[in-house]
């Protein structure tokens, strides 16, 4: 199984060992999974409540279900190296054959367009509620990076989370604690990097002071001596 054993190792390491068959969260019962993800077992019954698998077992239903994404990913012709394919096999694995097939990951392919590809497989971030899961952003990147290692020595790997988040901002209370919060647990020195590239002023600090005082009129001017008027 040396051809999967990139696609292997993200799946392993994002989407977690389960002994136990566990519900799915939107339903509270079926479809169960278990080991790592599996829903069907080889012989193609389903997993159900209650049942139980060791790693080795698991390993084995994972190679399976591997193994058949990779059959369906001939199918459709695509001209994939092997760390592509061990990229797409992880993804597929992640969001199910039918959703790779209407996302725009195929059409981006078959153009060689790789800032696309990158972009639609960053979108499958949410959960069945539509919450971004930090999990997931850190898969897609790792996935991106995979498949593109072959063609760009600096693959882009954006989730486009921030943009999406600046490009619906509306100082809304809850979207400026949001942004503290974030501020708070970054690096600082990323953060230094990030303000530094938006050319943010010491101004630029005074003004979000002022207003966050409610004060929306103001002049505040320097002085030679240094005393504000």
């Amino acid at each position: 199984m040396k051809r999967f054993s990139a696609a292997i190792d993200i799946i392993c390491k994002y989407q977690g060992f389960n002994e136990k068959a566990y519900p799915d969260l939107s339903t509270g019962g079926q479809p169960y999974s278990i080991g790592f993800g599996t829903q069907f077992y080889p012989d193609g019954t389903s997993v159900a409540a209650g049942q139980m698998c060791t790693k080795a077992k698991a390993l084995q239903y994972l190679k399976h279900e591997l193994r058949c994404i990779d059959n369906d990913l001939d199918t459709i012709n695509l001209h994939l190296d092997e760390r592509m394919r061990a990229a797409l096999i992880s993804f597929i694995h992640s969001i199910g054959w039918e959703s790779f097939l209407y996302s725009e990951v195929i059409e981006a392919i078959g153009n060689e367009d790789w800032p696309a590809l990158a972009l639609e497989m960053s979108r499958w971030i949410f959960d069945q509620d539509y919450k971004v899961i930090g999990n997931l952003i850190d898969r897609r990147r790792e996935e991106i990076r995979l498949f593109l290692s072959e063609v760009d020595n600096n693959p882009w790997s954006s989730t486009e989370v921030l943009l999406t988040a600046f490009r619906k901002y509306s100082a809304s209370p809850h979207q400026v604690r949001a942004i503290r919060v974030l501020e708070e647990k970054m690096n600082p020195y990323i953060l230094a990097e990030f303000a530094n590239s938006f050319d943010i002023t010491e101004e630029d600090s005074q003004i979000i002071y002022w207003e966050e005082l409610g004060i929306e009129d103001y002049f505040v001017e320097t002085v030679e001596d240094g005393e504000w008027s």
